[in-house]
């Protein structure tokens, strides 16, 4: 990313440590559990805005510019970009703090996820107004 932020953006909404059950052969974590995480953190800021249940209803392209490697601690920032009738946009980025260095964070990777709010039946409803 050349134009990678220096700081999150966003609410830190998740935290994880990475473990070797995550990873390949070479100690890097699979893309795929990165962005189950990301995900796990959109569906949570997008229930607390939508003050309800959500689902995941598309993710924007997503390119992964730094490796996660066993032992980093995986921070996932979200921030609700827009909202319209039943579904939000949220922006999520996921950064890497280091293993034992807590002073080094790097961005991992970044992406939409648009979120739909569901009722008790599973059919898309409003987002309620902002409190």
């Amino acid at each position: 990313m050349p134009n990678s932020p220096t700081a999150p953006q966003g609410d830190l909404t998740l935290r994880t440590q990475a473990m070797p059950g995550d990873a390949n052969a070479a100690g890097d974590i699979f893309g795929g559990w990165v962005m189950a995480q990301m995900d796990l953190a959109s569906g949570i800021r997008a229930a607390e805005r939508a003050r309800g249940r959500v689902v995941t209803a598309a993710v924007k392209e997503m390119a992964f510019e730094k490796p996660v490697k066993i032992g980093d601690t995986l921070c996932v920032y979200t921030r609700v970009a827009s909202v319209g009738r039943t579904s939000m946009v949220l922006k999520v980025e996921a950064w890497a703090q280091r293993y034992l260095s807590s002073d080094v964070m790097e961005m991992v990777t970044s992406a939409d996820f648009v979120m739909v709010a569901l009722d008790g039946t599973g059919r898309p409803t409003p987002v309620p107004p902002e409190q």
